[in-house]
């Protein structure tokens, strides 16, 4: 049950967060990055240690390509989501996998690296430029927030 609901947040999120940014340009991404990012970055650590890599890819694309297709207007978009959630999800896997300790400080670190990939892939995939400003805003967004969700995350899990 959990997992569902966890899988159903994640693909929600990203899905989410692809449509506001189709709608609203760059400008919406730091917002998007805080909530739905940092939602993203937390729950792929926490989909780590449940699912394989192949299924996470296969989620990404999945999230990708309905992305596309409840809004057709925002392929680019869709597209440079998946591509960048894959190559960051690969960076935040190989990170979290090799770092020991708590499951919080693991994702907290990996979390780091992914938001870092994540941020300089997107808008310059999505938008066709590379645009620092939205860059590092985004970056400090995803960062704090998958920090914030990574606590919430680390405190149901506590309670379960």
């Amino acid at each position: 049950m959990l997992l569902s609901l966890a899988l159903a947040a994640y693909a929600s999120a990203i899905i989410g967060a692809n449509l506001l940014v189709a709608t609203f340009g760059p400008s919406i991404t730091p917002i998007n990055a805080f909530v739905l990012i940092g939602l993203d970055l937390a729950l792929r650590d926490w989909l780590h240690l449940r699912l394989s890599p192949w299924r996470m890819a296969l989620l990404i694309l999945t999230t990708g390509g309905v992305s596309y297709l409840l809004n057709p207007t925002a392929g680019a978009i869709a597209v440079a989501s998946a591509t960048s959630f894959i190559i960051a999800a690969l960076a935040d896997w190989w990170v979290f996998a090799k770092l020991q300790g708590s499951w919080q400080r693991r994702a907290n670190i990996s979390n780091v690296c992914g938001a870092g990939v994540d941020s300089l892939l997107f808008p310059t995939l999505a938008f066709g430029v590379l645009m620092p400003e939205i860059v590092l805003a985004q970056f400090a967004a995803k960062t704090f927030g998958g920090a914030l969700w990574t606590w919430g995350l680390h405190h149901v899990g506590k309670r379960n």
